[in-house]
């Protein structure tokens, strides 16, 4: 196997609750799950294959509910021994360079990524650092001596390796004692780490307060922006019927080059429109062959990782499904369900209606179902 995959690990399993309910990296910040954020910033970009998630013993519930059924691993009682055993769960996986990122940081841009993976042409290892802005000084309940700043940085994650160092450095690591981060294990070895710009969206979330910090961070970055879609495909004999990701049971199935999921193929037009990224047919053409019959669950999540890479956060979708038969009532918290599950967003941020033609046009005849879509989202600035 060549050895050249980029694969992310997200340090999330730790059980702290200072900020109150569950565990910080599960609790709700912006719209959703905390990791949620981190690992769509990951998996959306363009320089990292793949995302493993290591969490705590007995949070495999919490993270299915977060984020779907995602790759993951149990970590250790350690940070150390927990990225460890996402390690260990990447041996003979052709994998070249590893990013490793603490849940607790979650807003990532890409920018931030696309200078780690550069750095790492040159260097064992790269990590984002912030300058030292505050004054220093020494003390114990009285003012002592400054500690000059210059040559100091506040260091971020994540933190990017040539994976052989990063293995080496943990396989020689002293038993028992404590590391602060895996930068200073690969340095104390005699690895290279640089350092690239972090970013102040990238502070960590620890206590109640940095949950407000957070938040007005994300708000003050990002721009709303809304966009329509807008899908038809013809009812016909002898096709499954799919709406909203659900297989619905009726005489008429949709015919299209996928399985003409109108409802899926209209958000999809929508979210693409959010970051002016044409439409469905231009990611997926209907005159190649390996999207015959394809899901269109696929397409969904196709333009909601787009929407990750640039930072971008899904806020609500509503769709209004035209047409006579099937009703569509008893179907709707089913097709909800599973946008939300598609998005990664909770249920309640997914509006499904119906509405008829009255028996007028090809809809009224039976004929077929349109689907029309609107997604709003934030994307950061500039």
């Amino acid at each position: 196997m060549i050895e050249h995959r980029t694969i992310a690990l997200i340090v999330a399993a730790g059980r702290g609750t200072r900020l109150g309910g569950p565990p910080k990296q599960f609790a709700t910040l912006a719209g959703k799950p905390m990791i949620a954020h981190s690992y769509a910033a990951l998996a959306g970009h363009r320089g990292v294959d793949d995302v493993m998630v290591v969490i705590g013993e007995g949070q495999a519930e919490a993270l299915a509910a977060a984020l779907g059924e995602v790759r993951h691993v149990t970590g250790g009682a350690t940070r150390r021994e927990s990225v460890r055993a996402g390690l260990a769960a990447l041996a003979d996986e052709g994998v070249a360079r590893v990013l490793v990122h603490d849940a607790a940081r979650p807003f990532l841009p890409a920018a931030v990524i696309d200078r780690l993976l550069l750095a790492l042409d040159a260097h064992d290892g790269a990590v984002p650092v912030l300058p030292v802005a505050d004054t220093l000084a020494r003390g114990d309940g009285t003012l002592g001596e400054t500690v000059p700043r210059g040559g100091l940085h506040r260091v971020q994650t994540p933190q990017a390796f040539r994976l052989e160092a990063l293995l080496d450095a943990h396989a020689h690591w002293p038993e028992g004692e404590d590391a602060t981060d895996d930068a200073q294990m690969v340095r104390r070895f005699g690895g290279t780490i640089a350092l690239v710009e972090g970013d102040a969206m990238l502070e960590k979330v620890t206590y109640p307060a940095d949950v407000a910090a957070a938040e007005a961070r994300a708000g003050a970055v990002m721009r709303t922006r809304s966009a329509t879609g807008f899908d038809v495909h013809r009812l016909v004999a002898g096709e499954q019927l799919w709406l909203g990701g659900v297989q619905i049971p009726h005489d008429k199935g949709l015919a299209g080059h996928s399985d003409a999921d109108v409802a899926l193929h209209a958000i999809t037009d929508a979210l693409l429109g959010t970051i002016a990224a044409g439409d469905i047919g231009s990611h997926f053409p209907p005159s190649d062959a390996q999207w015959k019959d394809a899901a269109s669950d696929q397409f969904l999540q196709h333009a909601a990782k787009l929407i990750a890479a640039r930072g971008g956060i899904v806020d609500f979708v509503d769709l209004t499904l035209m047409c006579e038969a099937p009703k569509i009532g008893p179907h709707r918290e089913a097709m909800r369900a599973r946008i939300a599950g598609l998005l990664g967003i909770a249920d309640d941020l997914v509006s499904v209606k119906a509405t008829t033609t009255e028996r007028l046009g090809f809809t009224g005849r039976e004929e077929g179902i349109a689907a029309q879509a609107i997604a709003t989202v934030r994307i950061p600035q500039g």
